[in-house]
């Protein structure tokens, strides 16, 4: 049996070997294919193909690649799903697992405490006639309420972007299933890594395959992992005929990305939960927001999820966006930038980019305060860090 068949492997196992396929020259790396189509023996060959494709049959990119099936095997492995598509980005991932799902008239439920482009995709969908609710994801009596016999799905972010907030993968899921609903989950921040999504209830699980999965901040990419009724029955038709699907190139990336990615990941959360230690108590911050301290509002919540409090942390920089941007301009290590997961740190201001559209009202609402910084930790010395983020805030 070979090892990408063996059953019960570690998961970092699974990451380096899973769903290889070797072409005839018998290569170590996984090949890329860079072809848009594919040469039929015969008519009837072609014929049969596009009425039913086996495994490792492909008819052109936009539908399927072989270096894109063996990104999706391996993510569907990790991630304990039977199935998954890869897409553009993690955006066309969200987009596509939603828009696949629903039709007019359908109700979702989404949690507030999402990404901007999450949120737009959420107001394209209320304008194609989908009844949407919002509930703040910590509450289950909230979701309780908003999910009704008829709902089609639920969405969140497993843990918030930017506020980090932890959502109860089990608890909602156990409230959406009751009501016969899928439970759609943005699992980004929490990583495949401390990913338990679909033990935990999930259905759907996407990803920036961007972030974390690359980590070096290279290439674009997502994916939708799922059944294998949902990814080839739903999600795929809609991807492959709204052009949704991933660059061969960059699956390529996304492989390689994975065979180092949980190495990278623990060694990033270590350095955050060391960051966020030292961090506490700044005179010149409000607060430190990080899911691995005990302060944490969900800190149980995300140990028991996560085992994690993972790689990212906020901090509430006194004085507002005067100081806050003037901490910015002094740093000299961490980069600002608004990607996130990279083995680089990087340092974001929310309110001024990545959720700058939404009315001050909103932002209050979901804590994305003027003074507030998003901070995506690397794989550099932590003390090198923490050394930066005092001199840039004063000492």
């Amino acid at each position: 049996m070979s090892v990408t068949q063996a059953k019960g492997l570690h998961p970092r196992t699974q990451a380096v070997h899973h769903g290889t396929r070797r072409s005839q020259y018998g290569e170590m790396a996984e090949a890329i294919f860079m072809t848009q189509g594919f040469v039929y023996d015969s008519a009837e060959q072609a014929e049969a193909r596009f009425v039913e494709s086996g495994p490792d049959e492909f008819i052109y990119a936009r539908y399927g690649n072989p270096t894109n099936r063996m990104f999706e095997d391996r993510m569907a492995a990790l991630e304990g799903t039977e199935d998954a598509f890869a897409t553009a980005s993690g955006m066309a991932a969200v987009n596509g697992a939603l828009f696949s799902l629903c039709a007019p008239g359908d109700h979702v439920v989404a949690a507030r405490a999402l990404f901007g482009s999450c949120l737009y995709v959420l107001d394209l969908l209320a304008k194609f006639g989908v009844k949407l609710s919002y509930v703040d994801g910590t509450d289950l009596n909230q979701w309780k309420e908003a999910i009704r016999p008829g709902t089609k799905a639920v969405f969140f972010e497993s843990v918030s972007n930017p506020g980090l907030e932890i959502v109860d993968i089990a608890g909602v899921s156990k409230l959406a299933h009751a009501a016969g609903a899928l439970v759609v989950v943005d699992n980004v921040f929490a990583t495949p890594v401390f990913s338990r999504a679909v033990e935990q209830g999930a259905d759907i699980i996407v990803y920036s395959a961007t972030k974390h999965i690359d980590g070096g901040g290279r290439a674009l990419g997502g994916i939708i992992c799922g059944s294998r009724d949902y990814v080839r029955g739903t999600a795929e038709p809609y991807l492959k005929h709204t052009g949704g699907a991933i660059s061969p190139f960059h699956s390529w990336i996304m492989l390689n990305g994975l065979t180092t990615m949980d190495l990278r990941v623990r060694a990033q959360a270590g350095n955050a939960e060391e960051i966020a230690k030292a961090m506490q108590g700044h005179p010149k911050l409000q607060h430190v927001g990080y899911p691995g301290l005990p302060d944490h509002p969900q800190h149980e919540l995300a140990m028991q999820q996560m085992g994690s409090g993972g790689t990212m942390i906020t901090f509430e920089v006194q004085g507002g966006k005067d100081a806050a941007f003037a901490a910015l301009n002094r740093l000299k290590v961490i980069a600002i930038s608004n990607n996130l997961g990279d083995a680089r740190s990087i340092v974001t201001h929310p309110a001024t980019t990545t959720h700058q559209r939404l009315s001050d009202e909103n932002k209050a609402q979901l804590g994305i305060t003027p003074g507030l910084l998003r901070l995506s930790v690397g794989l550099e010395d932590a003390q090198d860090l923490i050394d930066d983020l005092k001199q840039a805030l004063g000492n």
